[in-house]
């Protein structure tokens, strides 16, 4: 990711973005506060199978944020 791309985002979502990089076919649940959530494609494949709700949050790089979450 280019120095520009990671200014688009905030450093939580830079840091998701990398780690799902690393591992694109492995759904990445990343630990927020007390839960864990998913966001973009594996948010909506995660509310798909696991049939919990998909909803948005802000937004990054200009574009919202589609994401689940279980809790911790």
């Amino acid at each position: 990711m280019s120095d520009l791309e990671k200014a688009a985002h905030t450093p939580m979502m830079t840091q998701y973005l990398g780690i799902k990089a690393e591992y694109p076919e492995t759904l990445v649940l990343y630990r927020m506060g007390d839960f864990y959530e998913l966001f973009y494609a594996d948010a909506q494949k995660a509310a798909r199978l696991l049939n919990i709700t998909l909803t948005q949050r802000g937004q990054s790089g200009g574009a919202p944020v589609v994401m689940a979450g279980v809790p911790f």
